[in-house]
């Protein structure tokens, strides 16, 4: 355990580490609680408000302990670093082996790409959320939080495309899975990675900025606001629609192979 860490503080992972003193292991878990609040906020943001979020704090709490569980006090890395790997892993973990996405919002995400798949057909262009909205008679908020929460429960169910190795600590936890990938999986993830990435270029400036701050470097949709002079809503609006984007440019591409 590095050095920096108080005596007391210390003394509490030794016990732990030795004796897995129980008053120890306690104190070690109230203290790094904050870590399980904060991803349990920064995953359910996205999700449906069926969602319990007590249920989310249960599967953290899970990756905590088994942090703690298994963490060598001898290896170069954080302890906030490694449990959030465990932390997070355990949420989405459990997420994807939960259908958490209403049927209602599965019918209506179908519904919306055939009105989708048919508008393009009769433009011969892209349509906007509007549009679309417009056509099936309701507000295009309610067209992007459908399609969100939808594309969100494909990316939970895509092939583990969140990689690493436990023992790398460069890289980011590895969901757990029930077999090692083969090489076809690994090459079909590459692949999707690779289209996400392109698809990305395709979303304003502002837009890959905000998926940027809120995704790479772990900004609030507050903080985003201040950073970009924005009202917390507008942030909000354009990390939805930019969702929406991927969303439908990925379905798009999905369909070309298939029909290639």
């Amino acid at each position: 355990m590095p050095l920096t860490l108080p005596l007391e503080e210390h003394k509490h992972w030794e016990r732990w580490r030795e004796e897995r003193d129980p008053e120890s292991g306690n104190h070690l878990v109230k203290k790094y609680m904050p870590l399980v609040t904060y991803h349990v906020q920064r995953i359910s943001v996205n999700l449906p408000q069926n969602v319990s979020r007590e249920e989310l704090k249960s599967l953290g709490i899970m990756g905590l302990l088994d942090a703690l569980d298994k963490f060598d006090l001898n290896r170069k890395l954080k302890f906030d670093t490694y449990a959030s790997f465990r932390i997070r892993g355990a949420i989405i973990d459990g997420l994807r082996k939960e259908d958490w996405l209403p049927r209602s919002t599965r019918e209506k995400a179908k519904e919306i790409e055939s009105v989708q798949n048919s508008l393009e057909q009769e433009l011969m262009r892209h349509v906007t959320a509007e549009e679309i909205a417009e056509k099936m008679g309701v507000s295009d908020t309610e067209v992007v939080k459908t399609m969100n929460e939808y594309f969100f429960a494909q990316v939970f169910s895509v092939n583990e495309y969140m990689t690493g190795e436990e023992e790398d600590e460069t890289h980011s936890y590895t969901i757990k899975d029930d077999h090692t990938p083969t090489p076809e999986e690994q090459i079909i993830k590459k692949e999707w990675l690779e289209e996400m990435a392109e698809v990305i270029t395709t979303l304003t400036d502002n837009e890959q900025l905000v998926l940027s701050l809120f995704y790479d470097e772990e900004l609030t949709l507050t903080e985003i606001g201040h950073i970009m002079q924005l009202s917390t809503s507008r942030i909000s609006q354009i990390h939805s629609k930019a969702l929406f984007k991927l969303r439908r440019q990925l379905l798009k591409t999905e369909n070309n192979d298939r029909r290639g």
